[in-house]
């Protein structure tokens, strides 16, 4: 890591990507506060965390703003992230208007680097692969609340130019720590566990949709890529390869040991991508970030705990 960072602010710490963005930050000597309403997120998360955890919601600022401290960046990772929640108001205030309320706590505290999460569904069903330039056609309100952050990034940049807005267009990302978002989880995760306990892993006819799965380790490398960017810009974090769910379910009953077919299902989704594949070269070119695991690669290391090679981004 090129830029020096004493202390960080992680927001939606508890969670599954923030989780293991501070477990890094820490295991590099960096001090991280995490500010989560663990709405979502979960303590068991952070049981080896030794950072200060805040308690709030990041919607209302008095709540926290006065305790977190001086920070060099933050990482912004809270969010609403189950697609399937329909309620706009609260996606788009837990979303959005939190994220306003960090850009303010930044401009007023002399922070001159944010990260923050945004998603590979701004895209919609758009074009494959997926570019940073494309028009973005969000399928649903958590979409188009993504959609909305990073247009109000480039607002607020306009305005305070001196500070770095990244954005992050976050792929089908799987690993460690997720279990704790349920339903809204990777299907990678919950295809295991299915098939752990020998049930016939359910896809949707006819397990032939492709995503561009990518693991959270190379999520976590992308974010402390992203926090040494000079300038502001929003960028794919993806491996720019597909994987359908039928070669999933094949590289799970390897490492599994099974030998279950898939049980195919009708789609009831309107609103479902059917594929996904994001290009990487603007990631490798604006913030040196390319991906280091494929999707077979990193259901090898979630389940069988092979090498880590995050240390080395």
């Amino acid at each position: 890591m090129k830029q020096k960072l004493d202390r960080v602010l992680v927001t939606g710490g508890a969670g599954f990507i923030g989780s293991n963005l501070s477990m890094e930050l820490r295991r590099r000597g960096v001090g991280v506060v995490i500010v989560d309403d663990f709405s979502s997120g979960h303590f068991e998360n952070l049981v080896d965390f030794d950072g200060d955890v805040i308690a709030a919601d990041l919607v209302d600022a008095k709540a926290w703003v006065g305790k977190v401290g001086a920070v060099d960046a933050i990482f912004h990772q809270a969010a609403i992230t189950d697609t399937t929640v329909t309620d706009q108001k609260r996606m788009m205030e837990v979303n959005v208007e939190a994220f306003r309320n960090i850009l303010a706590f930044a401009a007023e505290s002399g922070v001159k680097r944010v990260v923050y999460a945004s998603s590979a569904g701004t895209y919609g069903a758009g074009k494959i692969p997926m570019k940073e330039t494309d028009a973005t056609e969000p399928m649903n309100v958590y979409g188009f609340s993504k959609k909305v952050m990073e247009a109000t990034a480039r607002e607020f940049h306009r305005e305070e130019p001196g500070l770095a807005l990244v954005g992050l267009r976050y792929f089908n990302v799987f690993g460690p720590r997720e279990r704790f978002k349920g339903s809204s989880s990777s299907m990678i995760i919950q295809l295991h566990d299915q098939m752990k306990a020998g049930n016939r892993p359910r896809i949707f006819e006819f397990g032939e949709q492709f995503r561009d799965h990518i693991y959270v380790k190379d999520v976590v490398a992308a974010n402390l890529a992203a926090v040494e960017a000079e300038s502001s810009g929003v960028y794919n974090v993806c491996t720019g390869q597909t994987t359908d769910f039928n070669v999933i379910v094949e590289e799970l009953n390897k490492v599994l040991g099974t030998a279950l077919k898939p049980d195919y299902i009708k789609n009831p989704f309107s609103f479902y991508q059917n594929e996904t594949q994001g290009d990487p070269t603007a990631a490798a070119e604006g913030i040196g970030f390319t991906a280091k695991f494929s999707a077979a690669d990193g259901i090898r290391d979630y389940f069988a705990g092979t090498p880590d090679p995050v240390g080395a981004q």
